[in-house]
Order: C-alpha cells, then sequence, then structure tokens
C-alpha cells in the first residue's frame, strides 16, 4: 500500500483517528477512577515513550544500549532546573529542551559505539546511568539544594492553564506522546530508519554504500536519549510527581530493556505491547495472589515469580520469536483475517 501522507498509508491513518478517539473521547468518558489515570495509564504512556526511544537505537540500529534510565533521569532534572531558574519559561520550551540536554549525553556517551559492539557496549553504555545518576546526586544545585533528596516537581502549566489533576496530566501525557511516536514512525520508514537498520544488519556493507557510520549511530544514540529524555520529565512531573535519583536506577533501565525485547525488537508497537505488559503483569499477579488465594501467598513470593515469568518470556522470545508480542499480535490479526485485504 502507497504512502499517502508522508510515510503514512490509509490504514495507519485510519488506526491513528481510531487510537486518537480511544484515547481522547472513549477513556476519558468511560474511565472515571483517578487511580487508573495515576497509576496506570500515565506511567504506562511515559514508560512506552522511553522504549520507543531504546527501540530506536536497539530495535532499528542495532546498538547495545543499557542507560535509558540515566537519560531519563537528566531530562527530568533538566526540566525541573529549567522551569526553576528561567521566569516564564513553558512547560512544553522545558520539555523540548530537556530532550536536547538528554540527546547531548547520548551523543556523548554513544561515541564508543564507533570502536567497540555488542555486549562491550551495552558495558559502555551502562556508564552513562552511573554517571548521570551519580552527577545528580552528588551536585546539590540539580536539586536546588535541596537536603532531603527529594524535590516536588512544579505544576505542569500550559497557555496560563494549569494541569494538576490526573485526566488533566493524562491529556498532556497523551498528547506528546501520539506526536513523538508519530515522529518515530515517519524516521523510521524513512532514510534515516533505512540507515539505521542498514547499520544494524551489516555495517561494513552499509559504509562500503555510503552511509556514514559516525553520523548514523550518533544520530540514533541522540533521537534516542531525546525521546527518553521527554519521557523522563514526563514521567517525574506527572506520575512521581517528585524528582530523586534514586528513581533513576539501574532496574528502571532493565525495566526498559525488557519492555523492548518482550515487545518485539524494531517494532514501535512492540515498545507500547511491552511496556502494557511489564506494568499490568504485576498488577495481575497481585490482584490473583489477593483474591483467588486470599493474600496467603507473601508478597516477596509473589515479587520472585514476577522475575521468573519475565525471565523466562524473555529466553523464550528471544529463540522462537524475535520479534516479540508485537508478531504474535500480527499474527492473531492475519489468522482471523483482520489484515485481508478488502
Amino acid at each position: 500500500m502507497k504512502p499517502v501522507i508522508m510515510t503514512f498509508t490509509k490504514r495507519d491513518i485510519v488506526n491513528f483517528i481510531v487510537l486518537m478517539v480511544l484515547a481522547f473521547l472513549v477513556i476519558p468518558m468511560t474511565v472515571t477512577n483517578s487511580y487508573w489515570y495515576s497509576s496506570i495509564l500515565i506511567p504506562w504512556l511515559c514508560l512506552a515513550l522511553a522504549a520507543v526511544g531504546q527501540q530506536i537505537v536497539m530495535g532499528y540500529a542495532g546498538q547495545l544500549s543499557l542507560g535509558a534510565a540515566g537519560f531519563m533521569a537528566a531530562g527530568a532534572f533538566a526540566c525541573f532546573n529549567l522551569i526553576l531558574r528561567i521566569p516564564d519559561l513553558p512547560f512544553v520550551g522545558a520539555l523540548i529542551i530537556s530532550g536536547l540536554i538528554a540527546a547531548a549525553f547520548g551523543i556523548l556517551f554513544g561515541l564508543p559505539s564507533l570502536r567497540v559492539r555488542g555486549i562491550y557496549l551495552m558495558v559502555a553504555t551502562l556508564a552513562s546511568q552511573f554517571f548521570i545518576v551519580w552527577m545528580i546526586d552528588k551536585f546539590g544545585w540539580f536539586k536546588n539544594y535541596d537536603t532531603s533528596g527529594i524535590i516536588t516537581a512544579q505544576n505542569i502549566v500550559i497557555l496560563g492553564k494549569s494541569f494538576t489533576s490526573p485526566i488533566a496530566m493524562y491529556f498532556v501525557v497523551v498528547f506528546v506522546v501520539a506526536i513523538l511516536t508519530l515522529l518515530a514512525m515517519n524516521m523510521v520508514r524513512g532514510s534515516a530508519g533505512r540507515n539505521w537498520m542498514a547499520v544494524r544488519d551489516m555495517d561494513i556493507a552499509a559504509e562500503s554504500m555510503g552511509v556514514s557510520l559516525l553520523k548514523t549511530k550518533l544520530e540514533a544514540f541522540a533521537i534516542s536519549a531525546f525521546y527518553c529524555g521527554v519521557a523522563g520529565a514526563l514521567f517525574a512531573f506527572t506520575y512521581l510527581k517528585s524528582l530523586e535519583p534514586i528513581a533513576f536506577d539501574i532496574k528502571l533501565s532493565f525495566k526498559i530493556l525488557f519492555m523492548v525485547i518482550l515487545g518485539g525488537l524494531g517494532t514501535i508497537n512492540g515498545a507500547f505491547i511491552g511496556a502494557a505488559f511489564i506494568l499490568l503483569f504485576p498488577v495481575v499477579l497481585n490482584f490473583i495472589g489477593n483474591t483467588v488465594f486470599h493474600g496467603s501467598i507473601d508478597a516477596t513470593i509473589i515479587s520472585s515469580i514476577e522475575q521468573v515469568v519475565f525471565g523466562a518470556l524473555m529466553i523464550i522470545f528471544m529463540i522462537y520469536e524475535p520479534l516479540g508480542m508485537a508478531k504474535l499480535w500480527e499474527s492473531i490479526k492475519s489468522k482471523i483475517g483482520f489484515n485481508k485485504k478488502k
């Protein structure tokens, strides 16, 4: 099917319209419990956006990276300080600049990709996780010299209106995520995406065909870090409502990595599917433990089961279905005839 707008087909446009109607009309009209917005939908969208960034550098460019949470921390604390220290700076402007600051870190820590690859590159990018969090924790300026170690995020103000209620913050997050997801889809289907995938499949052949490894790899790291930085700012301002370095520890980087692998490497929708699974599976386990077994199963056992299931699924998907849950979903749609042309 030929594209009708940039790289989007008619089916893409129809799907986008359906999703926007769902996000902006159906969900606000049917979901009235604030818990679903503040504890499920908002963190899901924020982490899915970070997973999209991880998809760009890992799924499409093929560069192993394990510093997503560090870039999220850079974006979150940059947004806090920009709003604090620059009078009348709009939240949207602070969000964009925060992403650019995170992108600068992405370029800096993406430089080792020009010399090393594979597990060695993953270890090198892991340094960004520890360095950024250490820098924020070490220098009090980033936390406005707050001795408690936890600072409260400012209210989101756009065009003079405060977005403080869970549903209002949900609208902010879903709007930003929708725009950036569309841009990501356009990039991966365009020349940038083709260059990323050429480097991923065989970088020597890509270089011989005229693709600049320096530009392509650093571009992927910069865009990935930008997405993670924006996601980190939204995560802090809409979900955590506070900022502390420990919230962006190595566990969060691993969680985002699991989202990408389970959702499906090299797929944008896989980022959203993986984020939903990682976020909702513990909720389902706790629900089963409290309702079916009436709380007789200890919380530590439930947590252990969660880790075992995640590990087993990662091994199974990497061996039998590298494209993850996104590929399974496409296969199901094909079998029921959903993707057949009329």
